[in-house]
């Protein structure tokens, strides 16, 4: 049985493309569960001189893409949505937002509790909450929560400096920094395959394992988000959170308990122990790519936002090193790039060859060599997991072939799971921070990209150096060539 929360959630712009996108219909997916029920209210603000029935208005468009089975429970749920022209910079706007705030708690019993929620330009995110301290916003009989979306600076200085601001009014534990890569259904299922399964976490190391390979693909360009993109580029706004997110669940210890003080604690090990490279290392282990034109797109340079002459990176791949005693000598390959082969998010997990190969001896005329075994960890579109193994090939004689034993989720356990936001969503007002990234966490991923970035800067890249329907350029494959490997996908 879900059990209900009760707050008052402040989203400042609340009119913005991921409220409408993503925001709402989450908490609607809470609301119709039964989490959310009469006592919640949320209270939306931006400069758009909106009244309450328009944001209403707003907020049942969203919802209705939704289910439209549930339309009988849209009234029930946008009467908790209400509306406050809000000028973030004005310290009076805060008093009135105070009073609305106020009201609600008296109207929906919401006890005191109290969630601000930025979904906006993060120049503003130390402003608000200074704002939300020094005029009183903050509740003193229940609690006071903190979600903020990405990025959280663009590099280590300026996201110091936005931790500082941030920690003058919220504590830590107060504070909920989004990645939705966090918030799906097979990146916390590493845990459980790791950690619920002795055949596996018993091999999980650097005698058993060759190396570890995370992919996240998009097959669409920047499209409108060119402007952002270009001051972005896929190593701040893919590698230094989500990739890093992945690949601290894949080497981290086995926390103490499963508990969100036990996990942030062992991801944040795992982070420090990642070497930081020096310039020549960082030059040598990271690849980056920009797109060229394809049949349906312009190159990167032309697209609209895009300045002309931009060395922006629409592609990066990396090898990562640990020195640690876990994963001493096992490389961890990461790429994420734009307008690839597929939109597909995936961790492949690739063993160590058995030492000797009987199968491939003089004796036998096939000349075949064993495959590595290989488990695949399907993030996206399709959750699930698959295991290569090598087995006899049917017939006479014998000769061995790679074959996978495959589970995919139904279409059924498909529905059943939680979108990420709506799934992040419910652990901020719950105060379960097990899925959200701690400042250490986030610093020691700055550390780590702010030497390659420093190196790329200083550098003319050759651009563009990809076809659109590819994975990335050619030095991404060379990258692996050169240990002796390649990637599975």
């Amino acid at each position: 049985m879900a059990t209900e929360i009760k707050a008052v959630i402040t989203l400042f712009g609340a009119t913005g493309d991921l409220a409408h996108r993503k925001l709402y219909p989450s908490l609607f997916n809470l609301f119709r569960k039964g989490f959310l029920a009469d006592n919640f209210a949320l209270l939306g603000t931006s400069r758009s001189e909106w009244s309450d029935a328009d944001f209403q208005a707003k907020v049942r468009e969203s919802i209705s893409k939704v289910d439209e089975d549930q339309a009988g429970q849209y009234d029930a749920f946008v009467k908790h949505f209400f509306y406050q022209p809000h000028d973030v910079t004005n310290p009076e706007h805060y008093d009135k937002l105070n009073e609305r705030i106020a009201e609600l708690e008296d109207k929906f019993a919401t006890e005191g509790n109290r969630l601000f929620y930025m979904s906006m330009a993060p120049r503003f995110f130390g402003t608000i909450a200074a704002n939300i301290k020094s005029q009183g916003l903050l509740s003193d009989n229940g609690f006071n929560r903190l979600v903020i979306e990405k990025p959280f600076g663009r590099d280590f200085a300026s996201a110091q400096e936005l931790n500082k601001e941030l920690t003058e009014t919220f504590d830590e534990n107060q504070i909920f920094r989004i990645d939705h890569y966090l918030g799906k259904e097979m990146v916390q299922n590493i845990s459980a395959l790791r950690f619920g399964n002795t055949a596996i976490e018993a091999l999980w190391n650097n005698q058993y394992i060759d190396n570890i390979q995370v992919t996240l693909s998009e097959d669409m360009g920047v499209e409108e988000r060119a402007g952002y993109y270009d001051q972005s580029g896929a190593l701040r706004d893919m590698v230094q959170n989500h990739i890093m997110q992945v690949v601290a669940q894949l080497a981290m210890e086995q926390p103490l308990t499963f508990t969100d003080q036990d996990i942030r604690a062992e991801k944040a090990k795992a982070l420090r122990s990642l070497r930081k490279y020096t310039p020549s290392e960082a030059a040598a282990n990271f690849v980056r790519g920009q797109y060229a034109a394809g049949d349906n797109n312009n190159e990167y340079r032309k697209e609209d936002g895009v300045d002309p002459k931009s060395i922006t990176e629409t592609y990066v791949a990396a090898k990562l090193t640990f020195d640690s005693y876990r994963w001493a000598g096992v490389p961890f390959y990461v790429r994420t790039g734009k307008l690839l082969a597929g939109k597909f998010t995936r961790v492949d997990v690739v063993f160590k060859k058995p030492l000797i190969d009987i199968f491939a001896t003089p004796a036998n005329s096939n000349d075949q060599k064993l495959n590595n075994n290989v488990l695949t960890i399907y993030i996206d579109p399709t959750p699930g997991f698959s295991l290569t193994l090598n087995a006899k090939k049917v017939g006479q004689g014998y000769t061995t072939e790679p074959i996978d034993l495959a589970f995919s989720q139904s279409a059924e356990q498909k529905d059943l799971s939680p979108e990420p936001y709506e799934r992040l969503f419910h652990d901020a007002l719950e105060g379960n921070s097990t899925n959200f990234a701690s400042w250490s966490e986030i610093a020691d991923a700055w550390q780590f990209v702010d030497v390659i970035r420093q190196v790329w800067d200083h550098e003319e890249p050759n651009f563009p150096n990809y076809q659109p329907g590819s994975m990335g350029p050619k030095e991404a494959d060379e990258l692996l060539a050169r240990d002796g490997r390649q990637w599975v996908y």
